[in-house]
């Protein structure tokens, strides 16, 4: 809110909208209409019909971006008409440099593949879902199947990552063990994230 506005009607079908797409804005996956009522404050029959309404709100206005339901939660997505423009935009940027967080990502998923978000993230202390889309991104790493006890999605190191890297396979890259030291109990600790 800036200083002249007034201050917005909590109870109004708008202050509703605006703040579902708050929480769209800056959700890392897509979020189901119980989690978004939770959120609001609002029942979930209202949240439903608030989330048709945008959706169909953006689809009459020719936006650059979709507000679509997928599995059970909703998620904000480029607009199909604009994939060409998209794509060069992505690809310009796989010339840009990877973070220390994106790197990070990336050598424990080369060293301990197959590897979920969870036990990344239990390592790096962090969430890791943004890294982790970047690198799927760029192909440097690949969905691998899911986890047979808990579901959760597989990440390892793509052909292209190894012909970034100059090497084979996995087994080329440089030994961990000098730089770890405890490797048995870095495996006791990964394993109690699973």
């Amino acid at each position: 809110m800036t200083k002249n506005s007034p201050p917005m009607d909590e109870t109004s079908p708008n202050h509703l909208s605006a703040s579902i797409e708050a929480i769209l804005m800056v959700a890392d996956s897509p979020i189901t209409v119980d989690e978004l009522a939770v959120a609001v404050e609002v029942p979930t029959d209202q949240v439903a019909h608030a989330l048709h309404d945008l959706a169909e709100q953006y689809q009459r206005d020719n936006r650059g971006f979709e507000l679509r339901e997928v599995g059970e939660g909703w998620r904000y997505y480029s607009h199909p008409d604009h994939a060409g423009v998209v794509e060069r935009y992505v690809q310009q940027g796989q010339t840009a440099r990877l973070t220390n967080a994106a790197l990070e990502t990336l050598a424990i998923i080369a060293y301990r593949q197959p590897v979920s978000r969870g036990q990344v993230a239990s390592i790096r202390g962090v969430n890791v879902d943004g890294v982790v889309r970047t690198l799927l991104t760029r192909g440097l790493v690949e969905e691998t199947g899911k986890e047979e006890e808990t579901g959760a999605m597989l990440y390892q190191t793509t052909a292209l990552f190894l012909e970034k890297l100059g090497i084979r396979d996995t087994s080329e890259l440089p030994p961990l063990a000098p730089f770890l030291p405890d490797v048995e109990a870095f495996d006791t600790f990964t394993e109690g994230e699973q």
